[in-house]
């Protein structure tokens, strides 16, 4: 038997001719899928998986400043929202993050530059650390995610910055390099700013969580 597959427009429409989408009050079949495609048009994509990696630890604390007194380091502060694919404000995420410090070191027996971050009501969170640093096996800065939520799908994630060295400028060109990347939209552009003391930098890193 010929296997035939069906576009999206086509199988909405097959569903609605067979009455198995269906709307609260009266519509022809025609407006109903364009309100379906319209609805589908917005949806929000998933914010893109990538892997936990070697140094995952749990029972980080939950601190909203990461930076650690007396190191010297580029201030850097990450801000975002953690919404649904319909770009509802999630309510009870827990975001986990956790980076190298500025020469690429991560710290396995203790919590420096390790956070967790409970968004409550508000759905989004911000964090205070300083600009992660290179090392070999993953030459491309970047801060690892885990964002778990009532109701959602566990996701784990991770940023990473326009700014870095190692893209040489050229995103276009250089995003995958080496595979490091696996999603041009994880590498988030960075604002510098002058403020009292050092420049700072900041970044929104909004994150997109499925329904179980």
């Amino acid at each position: 038997m010929k296997n035939v597959r069906m576009s999206r427009r086509e199988l909405a429409a097959e569903c609605i001719s067979k009455g198995l989408l269906i709307a609260g009050t009266p519509m022809t079949a025609s407006t109903l899928l364009a309100y379906w495609e319209e609805g589908h048009k917005q949806a929000l994509k998933p914010t893109a998986h990538e892997v936990l990696g070697p140094f995952y630890k749990k029972g980080a604390p939950e601190a909203a400043d990461m930076r650690i007194a007396g190191e010297k380091g580029f201030p850097l502060k990450i801000h975002g929202k953690v919404v649904n694919s319909r770009g509802e404000k999630v309510q009870g995420a827990i975001v986990e993050l956790w980076h190298a410090d500025q020469e690429g070191r991560y710290d396995v027996t203790g919590y420096r530059y390790r956070s967790k971050v409970n968004v409550k009501d508000a759905g989004e969170y911000a964090v205070e650390t300083f600009m992660p640093g290179h090392y070999n096996d993953r030459p491309a800065q970047h801060v690892h995610y885990m964002i778990t939520a009532p109701g959602h799908k566990p996701l784990i994630t991770q940023l990473y910055f326009a700014t870095d060295p190692y893209f040489e400028s050229d995103l276009d060109k250089n995003w995958n390099k080496r595979g490091i990347v696996s999603n041009r939209d994880l590498i988030r552009p960075v604002a510098l700013y002058e403020g009292p003391g050092a420049p700072r930098a900041t970044t929104a890193f909004d994150i997109v969580v499925e329904k179980a």
